[in-house]
Parts: structure tokens; sequence; C-alpha cells
């Protein structure tokens, strides 16, 4: 399991809580550290789930030394609500692993050359299909809102113009008319790709969509003093958890004039108020850490509620795109 180091693992085991006989869910099994650490920390089951084919090898290869307390299930988190055994908690460790930055054939890192690629589970449309297929105003707006990126107007005009004469095939050719357009330093000191990597990586593999899918599916499975733990990487991952949970942790109201409660009851009650962020030591070991941020809370007794998911306005889907191809 080298390579990966899982970030904020004391925060997550004391949010977590493992006891004797529970069973929890690893959403996002990566590396499989956050796996180890709660099987180590409780005589607990886990169940991993992971859509990188690579992760459920790895995956397999604990379930083979722990085979009465680990499984591993190939599937999205989104689905976790489909396990057919009672949850006592669901751990969610949102974004990409230092397993699939440091593959260059996986295509997801800006430092290294590789093929644009960038799926998690190696199918659908991969970003070199974005690229390729994506209008000008649709690629403007992908950068704009997923990557936050402030140049994206212009990055997007660059890109639709190369394209005419060569496709968008490796990561080196997209770093570079990035660099091009904005210059060798981002207007915030990081590399000029950064946030058009971490745009299309996030559209590609539908992240928010995913997130806010599992977290419903979470609300649905979870008993009442079950717990949910997210650690997040990015503001709109954040952002997502804590509008959830800000949502659901919100209890019925009512006045001196309307004494009867309206609204539905909370769902969670907060264990975070504020997100729980690195130390300074663990950043220092781990520069990863430094934007990751913890947020937890404990299932109550009131009925799970639906919440639509929401979409990217003005992009295809990725079905679309597939369709297209």
């Amino acid at each position: 399991m080298s390579g990966h180091v899982p970030v904020m693992l004391p925060e997550v085991l004391e949010a977590l809580a493992p006891q004797a006989d529970q069973v929890i869910v690893d959403g996002t099994f990566g590396g499989g550290g956050y796996s180890r650490a709660i099987l180590a920390a409780a005589p607990c089951r886990v169940i991993g789930l992971d859509r990188d084919p690579d992760a459920v090898a790895r995956g397999h290869l604990l379930a083979q030394e722990m085979p009465s307390r680990f499984t591993m299930v190939e599937t999205q988190f989104s689905r976790l609500d489909e396990i057919d055994h009672p949850i006592d908690a669901v751990v969610l460790d949102i974004g990409v692993s230092s397993f699939q930055i440091d593959q260059a054939e996986r295509g997801f890192s800006f430092m290294q050359d590789g093929p644009l690629d960038m799926r998690m589970g190696k199918d659908g449309p991969s970003a070199a299909d974005v690229i390729a297929q994506l209008s000008e105003a649709e690629l403007s707006a992908l950068f704009h809102h997923y990557g936050e990126e402030r140049e994206a107007r212009r990055i997007a005009r660059a890109i639709v113009t190369d394209r005419v004469d060569k496709p968008y095939l490796r990561t080196s050719e997209l770093a570079g008319v990035v660099a091009r357009v904005i210059g060798r330093k981002h207007h915030d000191g990081i590399h000029p790709a950064t946030r058009v990597f971490q745009a299309l990586r996030i559209y590609v593999n539908d992240e928010i969509g995913e997130l806010e899918k599992a977290l419903v599916a979470a609300e649905a499975i979870l008993p009442a003093g079950g717990r949910l733990v997210v650690v997040s990487f990015h503001s709109l991952e954040d952002r997502a958890v804590k509008t959830f949970l800000a949502e659901r942790s919100k209890a019925a109201s009512g006045s001196r004039h309307t004494p009867t409660l309206t609204g539905p009851a909370a769902s969670f009650d907060l264990i975070t108020r504020k997100p729980v962020v690195a130390s300074d030591a663990e950043i220092a070991a781990n520069p990863r850490a430094r934007s990751a941020k913890l947020r937890a809370a404990i299932r109550t007794c009131a009925p799970a509620r639906p919440r639509p998911i929401s979409g990217l306005r003005g992009v295809p889907t990725l079905d679309q795109i597939r369709r297209a191809a």
C-alpha cells in the first residue's frame, strides 16, 4: 500500500469512533489506508468500494489477508445504498489518489507526459474526448465552474483554434497550451495547468454528482446513531458537503404565532460545526493535506429525504458526449 498517505487519519478515526461488530463502509478505498486503520482500531468489519480497477485489485489483497473482516466491491461510492447489509458508518475521502497521480499512463498529472485520460473507472469518455468534442463556450464554462479558472475563455479559445490542425491526446500538449496562454506562472502561484486539469478530472468522473448522490445514499442507509465522515480537498466538494449537512441538520421550526413545527425533522446532528483541517505537522509531512477539510455528522431517527442532484448548466452530460463520439 506504499505510495499513498491517508490524510487526517487520527481525525477520521475519532469522528468515525469504530466499535466492535460494526460494519463500516470505506466508500473510496484507494490505497486502503483508512480501511486498514479502521480494522486496527476495533474488531469490526469494513466494506471497501472503488470504481478504479487498480484500487479494487489492492482491495482484494487486503480481503485475502482478512477474509472475515474485509470485503472489496468494485462500484461507484454513489451506489453505496445498494449494499445488501446493515451499515453503521460511512467514510468518504473525495478526490484523486496518489496512486492515480503518480501513474503517468492514467493521465491525471500535468507533471508527467501521458495519454490525456483521467478516467478513474477506465470507461466512458476520456479527457481527450471532452477536449475534442466540447465547444469553446462549453469548455470555457467547464474550466470556469469546475476549475475556478479566471482565464477560462482565453484557454478555451486557444484549444478550439489549435485542435483544428492537431487533436490533444497527451497531457503535455494540454499543459503546454495552457502555459502558452497564461504564462509559466499562474496568478496565484500554482502551475498554470492546475485548474484546467482539475476541472477536466472532476467533469470526466462526474465527481460532484457522484458526491451528492453518495451523501443522499448514506442518509438513506445509515441507522439512528450511524456516522458519516467526509474528507474533501476542493472548494466545490466541501461546499456540496457543507450545504448537504446544513440542510439535513436544520431542525423543524415554529413560532409563537404558529407553534406547530413546520418542515422536515433534522436527519443529521453535526459532529463538526466547522470543518476540521490538518495540523501544521501533517501538512509539513504531507503537502496534499493542506487543502483537506473533514466534516462529520450522526444520523438521527428522522426519515431520509430526497434531494435533487445538480448538474453543470451549459455543458453536455457525459452520456451526451458518449453518444456523439
